[in-house]
């Protein structure tokens, strides 16, 4: 459960901006189990949104590294980070509020550290040599995948969670790696999984952005804590009826540690540095906003808020913080969906703490409507 910055803030988040939702979610969020305040994408590149009404992200843009191919925060957005001290002094800050800390990468290595022939830690490679030029993410210029038949593109990765686990991070969302769009995604998450054990803190690996593929259920599960199952979530109410589609194909999937992933909630105030920067409240309608968060819960996706947490009002606050609803979302099992149809869906499942089943009538139609469901049709607890 936590906070991701993208929603609102794209790719331009600031570190008093960081600190100001982390004061928030300490004060108003964290005693009902929110704890992770995550950065998202951008945070080395330098002029990052100064022409967002032409591009996302910066072409040929100029990224902050260290001396080994590893990207850094940027001081003009991140001061506390001068000097080489990166995210430690933040990761602290949120530390001292009871909370965790999080980051965003992208799979790969800068492309500037490979036309630089830039050194990787620990190796006599440069980062053109374990860099496949031809191996580009469709959507962000920044990066080249790795080569995963040459050693050292594991050292690489090994020398990137080493740098994480000095700064004290708690959580890495890797992108452009989930849905496997790159021949070499597959044995990247893989090389990401093997960097977090050697690394010697315990860091939660997110995978981004999906579909993932159902037929790599089990490899998710055993390289990942997260792996998304839908491309990005918006205020849609056709992309949220659609997410039923998308739970009742993973349901059962989860496992302690391990969890589909439904993508961030956008509740409150969004949208604020996307291009014409004409921020918004979501789109979604009271009802469609309760509907999002009782399937989350009962399916058991993790919980990222999207919004802008110091501007919450208070029934956004209210639903965030329903004890019932996040005891479900924590202690749930045998999530399944019982039926679905293009008016109607049926979801159930058995709070372990508690001790109770729960049942989930979700109304997908424009019109009020009475919807059965047999009652032997419900999860039971185990018979012990």
């Amino acid at each position: 459960m936590g906070w991701n910055s993208y929603d609102y803030y794209n790719t331009e988040i600031n570190e008093m901006q960081v600190r100001a939702n982390a004061e928030y979610m300490a004060a108003h969020l964290r005693e009902y189990g929110w704890e992770y305040i995550v950065i998202d994408i951008s945070w080395y590149e330098h002029g990052s949104g100064s022409r967002s009404g032409e591009y996302q992200y910066l072409p040929f843009a100029e990224l902050e590294m260290d001396a080994y191919s590893r990207l850094i925060p940027v001081t003009e957005r991140y001061p506390s980070s001068a000097d080489g001290e990166g995210f430690r002094p933040l990761a602290d800050y949120i530390h001292s509020l009871g909370l965790k800390f999080g980051i965003h990468i992208m799979r790969g290595i800068p492309r500037l550290a490979a036309h630089r022939h830039m050194p990787i830690l620990g190796t006599d490679l440069t980062a053109d040599e374990i860099a496949d030029p031809a191996n580009i993410c469709s959507w962000n210029p920044y990066m080249y995948g790795l080569r995963p038949d040459i050693p050292e593109s594991q050292l690489y990765y090994d020398s990137l969670f080493e740098l994480y686990a000095r700064w004290g991070v708690d959580f890495v969302k890797c992108d452009d790696i989930c849905r496997e769009d790159a021949s070499t995604a597959h044995a990247e998450i893989g090389m990401l999984h093997k960097a977090i054990e050697k690394c010697g803190r315990p860091i939660v690996l997110s995978l981004s952005p999906g579909p993932a593929k159902i037929t790599e259920a089990e490899w998710y599960a055993e390289n990942a804590n997260m792996w998304r199952i839908t491309d990005d979530f918006w205020d849609s109410w056709p992309l949220l009826k659609d997410m039923f589609r998308r739970c009742e194909l993973w349901q059962g999937k989860k496992r302690p540690g391990c969890y589909p992933d439904c993508d961030m909630l956008p509740l409150g105030i969004i949208g604020g540095c996307f291009g014409d920067r004409k921020e918004r409240v979501t789109g979604l309608t009271e009802d469609e906003q309760k509907t999002m968060m009782t399937l989350w819960c009962i399916f058991g996706a993790p919980l990222m808020l999207g919004a802008e947490m110091t501007r919450l009002d208070a029934e956004t606050l209210k639903l965030l913080t329903n004890r019932e609803l996040i005891s479900l979302q924590q202690h749930g099992e045998r999530a399944r969906q019982i039926m679905r149809s293009d008016e109607q869906a049926v979801w159930t499942a058995y709070d372990l703490q508690q001790r109770r089943t729960y049942i989930a009538i979700f109304n997908l139609s424009e019109e009020e409507r009475g919807i059965n469901c047999w009652i032997n049709q419900l999860s039971r607890p185990d018979p012990a």
